[in-house]
């Protein structure tokens, strides 16, 4: 029987507007109404991720910034990774021979190197990533884009970054050049230290090699006594993968997951614009409520 869900936000809980809708969320108080206690599993820190969630009293679990971070259900922080500096600073001094934007992620803000006038062009594109359909006097005047400035600090350099204390827990990078993000993807993959995945084709996520969403899910359930079959779990892209890819009770790819993605889980729902978790738990709650097995919850084998 399943007793935890464990999902995925952007591509897979929220909408191609980066909202949850109504529908979802009442799926998912209903599945805790039955007992199953519910965690997000996100690459967004926490301070974005319950901004993202601000119209919602929603109590859960988080697993954040891909696993770097654990909070409870009531948001106290259970587990921390944070990347070595030393490190962040060989893989700085690396990729800043790519053309890519990096942000440094960290607890609460994310941090950016650069002039203001480079700070702000790359908020301006990061934007775009998110809306792709609005022009860059929308994206300004969006309140999504007013959060992200209010959740940046600049650094003039690395070594201002450094001397901040801040505990970086993931590297952010972003490009339209897919094929170069590829190369680059290979070239990171060399140091054993550290993780590489991505939300998107357009990005790329570096932590450190503990904090991953799967294994970080894992020693958290079981802390709380659950065992493995008894977890449901949603994603849609390669930092899913090491949840997906998982002996958990039930691993369930979006129809708007990777390619790679769906490969690697046991079942497919429906997109996340077509409320793929909330119709994936709507036939669970169905099935256990008629005692049937909890086998081929998302009605479709991936």
């Amino acid at each position: 029987m399943i007793k935890v869900i464990a999902s995925d936000l952007d591509g897979t809980l929220l909408n191609d507007e980066h909202e949850l809708d109504e529908r979802t969320a009442a799926a998912i108080r209903r599945a805790q109404e039955n007992g199953i206690r519910f965690i997000i599993a996100t690459g967004r820190n926490f301070t974005q991720t319950k901004e993202q969630l601000q119209d919602f009293d929603l109590t859960c679990d988080y697993v954040l910034a891909s696993g770097a971070e654990v909070r409870d259900e009531k948001q106290q922080i259970v587990s921390q990774v944070s990347m070595d500096l030393t490190l962040c600073e060989t893989l700085y001094e690396e990729i800043k021979k790519w053309p890519v934007s990096v942000i440094f992620s960290t607890d609460s803000y994310d941090y950016r190197i650069g002039t203001p006038e480079e700070i702000e062009e790359s908020l301006i594109l990061q934007g775009q990533k998110f809306h792709v359909n609005m022009s860059r006097e929308e994206i300004t005047a969006s309140a999504a884009f007013q959060r992200m400035k209010r959740n940046t600090r600049a650094s003039a350099d690395f070594s201002q970054l450094k001397a901040s204390g801040a505990a970086v827990y993931k590297m952010f990078l972003f490009s339209d050049d897919v094929a170069m993000l590829k190369r680059l993807d290979a070239v990171l993959a060399k140091e054993a230290r550290i993780a590489v995945a991505a939300s998107f084709e357009t990005n790329l996520e570096i932590t450190d090699v503990r904090a991953q969403k799967g294994p970080v899910l894992k020693a958290y359930i079981e802390s709380l006594g659950y065992a493995m079959d008894e977890v449901m779990v949603f994603g849609d892209s390669t930092n899913d993968s090491s949840m997906l890819s998982m002996d958990f009770g039930a691993t369930i790819a979006m129809e708007n997951a990777m390619p790679e993605v769906k490969k690697i889980a046991r079942y497919v729902t429906k997109s996340n614009t077509q409320a793929g978790v909330a119709y994936a738990i709507e036939q669970l709650l169905k099935r256990q409520a008629s005692g049937q097995s909890d086998d081929g919850p998302a009605g479709s084998r991936a």
